[in-house]
């Protein structure tokens, strides 16, 4: 997977650090901590069954396009239920593109149902996402991140892990932030 893209492994990297910070502040387990990063670092293992040409395309997708991408979960989650080593983690990477109001994919999952390590790596991978440059577009500032974070809790996002990252991981209080 990190062969394809140096992006992805950059990616990667980051969110097992924002994803166990996020984790230590809940108080998760030892062991919870290791599925975390182990879920934070293989969460688009998915990616390999896509396509190049839609996983590196400059613009924006189109409908059978984004179909094709939003299959990687379920991809993912087949290679991860083939390795005892990465079966533990393989529901979470399933379940890492639902949200917290029922849109998401692939199982419309919504609130509580979703499991607690993909909620908190739906966090981390949308900040790491707006605040890194996409090849379809530049990165967010902190400031426009933050709020974009404060927009989706609640629909896109577990209100309650947005708060805690905002305040535990960014250290962001409310106070208006520098970008």
């Amino acid at each position: 997977m990190f062969a394809r893209s140096q992006e992805t492994e950059e990616h990667a990297a980051r969110m097992a650090q924002n994803s166990r910070e996020l984790g230590r502040a809940l108080g998760l387990t030892p062991g919870e901590l290791n599925d975390l990063e182990l879920l934070a670092t293989l969460h688009d293992l998915g990616k390999v069954g896509i396509d190049d040409r839609i996983l590196n395309k400059p613009g924006p997708l189109t409908p059978e396009e984004w179909v094709e991408m939003k299959r990687h979960p379920e991809i993912g989650f087949r290679i991860a239920m083939s390795s005892p080593d990465l079966a533990p983690v393989a529901q979470y990477i399933l379940s890492h593109h639902e949200r917290w109001d029922g849109s998401g994919y692939p199982r419309g999952l919504a609130g509580q149902e979703i499991p607690l390590l993909s909620r908190i790596l739906a966090v981390a991978d949308a900040f790491d996402a707006m605040t890194t440059d996409r090849i379809y577009r530049p990165a967010l500032g902190l400031t426009e991140a933050v709020e974009e974070l404060r927009r989706g809790a609640g629909t896109q996002f577990d209100p309650h892990l947005v708060r805690l990252f905002l305040e535990e991981v960014l250290m962001v209080n409310g106070e208006e932030i520098q970008p």
